[in-house]
């Protein structure tokens, strides 16, 4: 790198209709005050991501036996080993506004529509959603200026926004845990092809669209239409960092070339989920492609904001290529067989490994004096306990990460009874700099999450 030359941190490397964006660099730092004040910690930015499971876990297989640092994961976490030490798993915590309350049956469409908001929603298959803000909403508002996008909302299911879908309850709130505001669902997006082009698109829709379509026509990479920008950014900045520039281009065309791949697999059997056209038929390389997009959507801090939903609440997915060809909901309510129990087990382990995949790519990019992981906090959950009980209390929830050096992994920590979820939210919400004093049902900050102390 020359001496003395710095780049911005938002740069983008541009083409026909096309906008790559660059992960942090060498060359990026130090920028004076203004990034030393947005970074928390040797050039860590943090980020946080909600990743939502339904139906609840097997929790027998879910809760290890020992607290503290001394605990060894039971079965369904094993795929977490490799990073105990960046785990932090939480017991105790309760989303008490997803109980009924006095509005009878429905627990998984408040299962999901509570576990962001930690508010109460209102019984309804009309037009009169309501619900509350979602923590992830809260820090888009407070940051989402310092990002190409305030945040992103992903999953696996379409959801509808309408209609009768749990016991009187609308499906938008079993399809949705992101909310702008209390009658404002997030949509989420499902389709990895418009994520990919939504992240590395440019200019208006019109322009955008002429330059996907030249990269279809002439079978181009996007990385063909930045490619000047990118050779004059790599003669000017260290061999680092031209190193970082090459692993994160691989990894944008790796992502290119397994989204062409998926979309040219045949068909195989009819299925009862209705999937637009770019969506991969393996559902496990529809859950890795959309998870590797947020891991590049990080890396170039085009959000630091994002939510994932695994299936929408309730879901009915059978999971044949584990050899569970009954549905995941029918399951859940398995009165204490032990054949789904351990059926259940696979499910929930599936799960586990995505999320392990997930930590994984974070952990192998370098960032600042860490990973990417190191800068993350990353929140992996249900809003269902036991299927079977349908009860919202010892909720199973992951943290994982160091929130920018503000979270000491590593540890199995209990709770006491009803010690609301939205407690951790609030704890996040301080970390990403969008502190509030009240998120939906929260009596505090959570504490421990940096050790013995109660805040970090």
């Amino acid at each position: 790198m020359k001496k003395g030359w710095l780049i911005p941190r938002r740069t983008f490397l541009r083409g026909m209709g096309a906008a790559m964006a660059v992960p942090f660099l060498d060359a990026m730092r130090p920028l004076g005050r203004a990034l030393a004040a947005e970074a928390t910690g040797l050039g860590r930015i943090p980020r946080m991501a909600f990743l939502y499971v339904p139906n609840g876990v097997h929790m027998q297989e879910w809760t290890p036996k020992a607290n503290g640092t001394d605990f060894a994961l039971p079965g369904i976490l094993q795929p977490l080993e490799p990073f105990k030490k960046d785990l932090l798993v939480l017991t105790g915590l309760t989303q008490d506004k997803a109980r009924p309350h006095g509005d009878g049956p429905g627990d998984h469409a408040r299962a999901a529509a509570a576990f962001l908001t930690g508010a109460q929603p209102f019984k309804t298959a009309g037009t009169g959603i309501r619900v509350g803000t979602s923590v992830d909403q809260v820090a888009a508002e407070r940051i989402g200026r310092l990002t190409r996008f305030p945040s992103l909302e992903l999953g696996v299911d379409a959801g509808q926004q309408s209609g009768n879908c749990d016991s009187g309850y609308s499906c938008a709130y079993s399809s949705n845990i992101s909310w702008r505001n209390e009658s404002t669902p997030m949509a989420k997006e499902i389709n990895p092809r418009l994520v990919f082009e939504r992240l590395f698109a440019s200019g208006a829709g019109g322009e955008a669209d002429r330059g996907q379509a030249l990269r279809a026509h002439y079978r181009k990479s996007i990385l063909d239409f930045v490619s000047e920008d990118a050779e004059r950014l790599r003669a000017r900045v260290g061999s680092e960092d031209r190193r970082k520039l090459d692993e994160y281009f691989a990894a944008v065309r790796e992502i290119e070339t397994r989204l062409e791949r998926s979309q040219k697999i045949p068909d195989g059997p009819a299925s009862e989920f209705a999937k637009p056209t770019g969506v991969p038929k393996g559902l496990e390389e529809h859950i890795r492609l959309m998870l590797d997009m947020v891991v590049l959507a990080f890396q170039a801090d085009l959000t630091r904001v994002v939510t994932f939903m695994f299936a929408n609440e309730g879901s009915n997915r059978s999971y044949p290529f584990l050899e569970v060809p009954e549905g995941h909901h029918d399951l859940s309510h398995h009165g204490g067989d032990k054949k789904k129990h351990e059926k259940l087990q696979r499910i929930n382990t599936f799960h586990v490994r995505q999320l392990a995949y997930f930590l994984s790519k974070l952990k192998s990019i370098p960032e600042g004096e860490g990973s990417l992981l190191d800068s993350a906090m990353i929140v992996h959950g249900s809003g269902i306990g036991d299927g079977n009980r349908h009860n919202h209390n010892d909720l199973p929830v992951l943290l994982a990460g160091g929130g920018a050096g503000t979270i000491l992994p590593g540890r199995h920590l209990v709770y006491p009874k009803d010690t609301p979820l939205n407690n951790l939210y609030l704890s996040i919400l301080d970390r990403m700099e969008s502190s509030t004093d009240q998120l939906g049902d929260s009596s505090g900050r959570l504490a421990y999450l940096y050790g013995a102390e109660r805040s970090f």
